[in-house]
């Protein structure tokens, strides 16, 4: 682990520099944009954001393109804890990465929270002999702490009758979605496709702290996941001539910034619930959960997010947090489908002794992502969990972020079909 002191002269203010007493994590991952397999000997230079000349760290990927973790300088976790606090909580990096056959990319303002591990990752682009471009991303203001227009209110039940148009029947978690970098009529804003998971993790690092009580974290995700297949459930846009499943304006949709850092805390939680969604009884399409700030933008009858920091800091379980906001026949529910993967979680968690097709096919799954990632262990696909399967799964879990148990639970089956999707190219974007 790195630890470095501030250089002298290299903040902006002594007041600034005072402030940064306390201390959070960084791990920069790099893979490549074209087939999602690691880059190693990625050049990461750290610099403060508004000084990017005074370089304070320089680390290298390995062969899984991961940073070993740098600590960085943070403002006291009281400050993100405060509601009524109006300094900035969170400290802003520059990333200038740079790899051997990729075009350089330059990240400004990746956050860093006091006693959090913040993951930034970066998708590389092969270079293009006949440019020579940087990629330049700002990442603007935290939610909480920059201005931001309000949510304008809509019906949390979208009427199904009206044109006839909606195209599912049943709730299916997306491998992608469509994100309007914009407003819906700003027919300059870009579209990215975006994982479905990796936007929840993107949103709710941009829109809550990851300091706050897991259970608060956990109330919060499955509002925006449940928000957001809604939007996927109704086909809201597409179904008004637009080209895309939802925006990143807060005046209409949720706030994703394109490749800001996530926080571990809420990578986590992302994956352990990514497949549920809010019902009401008797309605089939996910609940359209709104909220709110709470401190500058008051919304009777929906979630603040101050205030449910509150009440996970009392003991409020998730869902008791949710039906003190939307009303006690709210429920968590969990989506029948997840596309993009080979076969669902088998129900239960294979471990050494356990047998049969399903152990075979994590086998398989784990050989061909080791084939991009050789810190990982090569298998004999038997069928047969033993102590080689489980030593190439705890070494799978550390590399991905998943608690290290040798075991294959419910987070790991999925982002194991999420690693070996991906860098066996099954998933084909339109």
């Amino acid at each position: 682990m790195k630890l470095f002191q501030p250089i002298q002269g290299s903040i902006e203010s002594k007041e600034t520099q005072e402030n940064l007493i306390d201390r959070g994590q960084l791990q920069v991952n790099v893979t490549s944009s074209v087939n999602a397999f690691p880059v190693k000997e990625a050049r990461i230079s750290i610099s403060y954001t508004g000084i990017p000349e005074s370089i304070l760290e320089q680390v290298v990927t390995d062969s899984s393109g991961q940073t070993e973790l740098v600590e960085l300088n943070a403002p006291p976790e009281e400050w993100s804890l405060d509601e009524n606090e109006e300094r900035q909580p969170y400290s802003e990096y520059t990333l200038n990465i740079e790899a051997e056959g990729f075009e350089s990319i330059s990240v400004s303002g990746t956050e860093i929270l006091a006693n959090t591990k913040a993951i930034q990752n970066i998708r590389m682009k092969q270079k293009d002999q006949s440019r020579e471009e940087e990629q330049v991303f700002v990442i603007p203001a935290h939610t909480l702490y920059g201005n931001y227009p309000p949510k304008i209110a809509e019906e949390e039940i979208k009427p199904v009758n009206e044109t006839g148009e909606i195209v599912l029947s049943r709730v299916v978690v997306p491998e992608y979605i469509i994100v309007h970098d914009g407003s819906p009529r700003d027919s300059t804003a870009q579209n990215y496709y975006v994982k479905y998971k990796d936007y929840i993790k993107n949103v709710a690092s941009s829109e809550i702290y990851a300091t706050w009580p897991a259970d608060t974290i956990r109330a919060n995700v499955l509002a925006i996941m449940s928000f957001t297949l809604n939007r996927v459930y109704t086909e809201w846009y597409r179904n008004k001539g637009f080209d895309f499943t939802i925006t990143s304006s807060t005046a209409f949709d949720h706030k994703w910034i394109p490749e800001r850092n996530i926080f571990e805390p809420i990578s986590v939680i992302v994956d352990e619930l990514f497949a549920d969604y809010l019902s009401r009884p008797n309605v089939r399409q996910p609940i359209l959960t709104q909220y709110c700030d709470g401190r500058r933008v008051s919304c009777p009858n929906w979630l603040t997010q101050w205030g449910s920091k509150s009440l996970g800091e009392q003991g409020f379980s998730p869902i008791e947090i949710l039906r003190y906001y939307y009303g006690d026949d709210m429920y968590i529910n969990t989506a029948e489908a997840i596309s993009g993967i080979p076969s669902s979680w088998p129900g239960y968690t294979l471990e050494q002794g356990s047998q049969g097709p399903k152990v075979r096919q994590i086998q398989e799954e784990l050989n061909v992502i080791a084939g991009a990632y050789p810190e990982i262990p090569k298998l004999t696909e038997d069928g047969i969990y033993g102590p080689e399967t489980e030593a190439a799964v705890r070494k799978f879990q550390s590399i991905f972020g998943l608690p290290v148990t040798g075991e294959i639970d419910y987070k790991t089956w999925y982002k194991i079909s999420e690693i070996y999707v991906g860098v066996s190219r099954i998933a084909e974007l339109s």
